[in-house]
């Protein structure tokens, strides 16, 4: 047992010196691992504009549909990582902050940034509070990192910094599809120990803290293509990340997985209940609810 849990005095100061303390021990977790991955980047091979418009990019379009016009909006991007997502909506004239715990991919942001003709800011995530201010931001976007914080922290924090008026959106990996848990189990060496994927008891904890909740799930039978990356490609997992293959990919494969897409929007459409055995699911929030 660590020392902090034998100490005697007040339990709840000691609970939550305790959790502070592991929240620190997993926040850096995540930094060593994305610093680590931070040196590796080509800056000159990240897609940008391909991550919100390739055939593949569901998630994202979606997400554009839902922010509408960005230009002079404060957008946040929310565990940046190398800030495809705020670069890209910088280039579409938002006021983009990344904030990431990874000093490194705060550096690969800004010259992927400078190498797309536009400026951002970063921030380094260094504790539980979002470096921000209350009600600064009119865009939140978050794409693959609610599930890597806790969100007992996270989300009253992300509810502090949206405006009133504004919206948050995040991409985030669903638990329930027995075909990608096989995928997580393989691909270990491109994935943190810390990180969980969300399930939908998590995405009703944004309740508490935002008026307006919804999600939308994507990714259904178009999940073949993993499949096809692994058993015709021949691609290691732990080698190529598969979430980002599927936009280098994407001009090769668009005929069929249109296809899988609107194959995928029927079902939905008619059988909502199997939106749990999707890939990802896009949360979206509004009216934010602050002490």
């Amino acid at each position: 047992m660590e020392p902090w849990l034998r100490r005697k005095g007040n339990s709840r100061i000691d609970f939550q010196v305790a959790g502070e303390t592991l929240r620190d021990t997993r926040r850096q977790r995540e930094a060593d691992f994305h610093d680590k991955w931070a040196g590796d980047v080509d800056v000159d091979a990240l897609l940008v504009d391909e991550t919100f418009t390739a055939v593949t990019a569901l998630e994202n379009q979606h997400v554009l549909d839902v922010f509408g016009d960005v230009r002079g909006l404060r957008v946040l991007d929310y565990g940046s990582g190398a800030a495809e997502g705020g670069v890209f909506l910088a280039k579409r004239g938002a006021q983009v902050v990344a904030v990431d715990v990874s000093q490194g991919m705060l550096d690969v942001a800004q010259r992927l940034a400078h190498h797309h003709g536009v400026a951002i800011e970063t921030r380094r995530v260094e504790g539980d509070r979002i470096p921000a201010e209350t009600s600064e931001f009119d865009r939140v976007y978050g794409n693959g990192v609610l599930h890597h914080v806790p969100l007992a922290v996270a989300i009253p924090e992300l509810a502090r910094i949206t405006r009133p008026s504004g919206v948050g959106c995040f991409i985030e990996p669903l638990p329930y599809n027995p075909l990608i848990n096989v995928y997580r189990r393989v691909a270990k060496e491109v994935r943190t120990a810390d990180e969980q994927p969300l399930s939908f008891a998590d995405v009703d904890r944004f309740k508490s803290h935002f008026g307006e909740v919804t999600h939308r799930e994507f990714w259904f039978t178009a999940l073949a293509v993993f499949l096809k990356f692994y058993l015709w490609d021949r691609v290691d997992p732990n080698r190529e990340r598969y979430w980002k293959r599927i936009y280098t990919e994407a001009p090769r494969i668009a005929f069929w997985f249109t296809h899988l897409r609107r194959l995928d929007e029927r079902i939905l459409s008619r059988v909502p209940l199997l939106g749990r055995y999707c890939w990802t699911t896009v949360i979206t929030v509004a009216r934010p609810i602050t002490p």
